[in-house]
């Protein structure tokens, strides 16, 4: 059975490097499809700039056309904080036990994974994607989690395609220096983002006029 992915973020906005990576993702590991998630209140960082309900329209217009990726709402209809636990729970509810999850994180934000809500189950219940730079090392802090990579470390896609949960699946990226914070900047200098992002999110932006600085005309 082939895996489903699962890329959360803010989306604030969704850009060209989340497109990559679900792309190369979905190559590396011979993915089914990828859900991309947006998070309502996200633990670990900072309150988006726009509302959710603009978050999800501006992914929904980026995956429009590619039956590869799908829009999930399902975080923004929880009114708890976006813990991925339970993210992870809700999908195993619709798709069975035995389907396997592939949980889509940069390297960035593993070697901070045995920070996260029950981290260590979450680790049984999904198959771990590590994007990488080349040449990039990934070298956990925590004594625990550099544990569990070189226990549960492989790069076979069978692996992940024959099990529901358990296994970490490092794989190379192509590295893309795109990142929300700098097309919210570039919208509030009023400088154009275009090229960072999909033309049909930029639209949705202008049209909606988000992430226009205060005293914007």
């Amino acid at each position: 059975m082939k895996p489903v992915g699962i890329l959360g973020g803010t989306f604030d906005p969704v850009h060209f490097a989340h497109l990559r990576l679900a792309h190369e993702a979905f190559v590396a590991a011979d993915l089914s499809q990828v859900h991309f998630i947006p998070a309502a209140r996200p633990p670990h960082r900072e309150t988006p700039a726009v509302t959710a309900a603009h978050r999800l329209r501006m992914v929904e217009l980026a995956v429009a056309g590619d039956d590869r990726f799908v829009a999930d709402d399902r975080e923004l209809r929880r009114t708890t904080p976006s813990y991925t636990i339970d993210t992870v729970g809700s999908l195993r509810h619709e798709l069975g036990p035995d389907a396997p999850l592939c949980l889509i994180l940069g390297a960035d934000a593993f070697v901070l994974f045995d920070t996260w809500r029950q981290w260590e189950r979450l680790l049984e219940s999904v198959h771990v994607m590590v994007a990488t730079r080349p040449g990039f090392a990934i070298d956990p802090e925590g004594a625990a989690l550099r544990a569990e990579l070189l226990a549960r470390r492989t790069q076979r896609i069978a692996d992940l395609a024959s099990t529901a949960g358990g296994r970490i699946f490092p794989f190379v990226i192509t590295p893309m220096d795109i990142s929300g914070s700098r097309i919210r900047e570039d919208l509030a200098a009023g400088s154009s983002p275009r090229y960072l992002l999909p033309d049909s999110v930029l639209g949705y932006i202008e049209s909606n006029r988000l992430y226009r600085s205060p005293d914007a005309a």
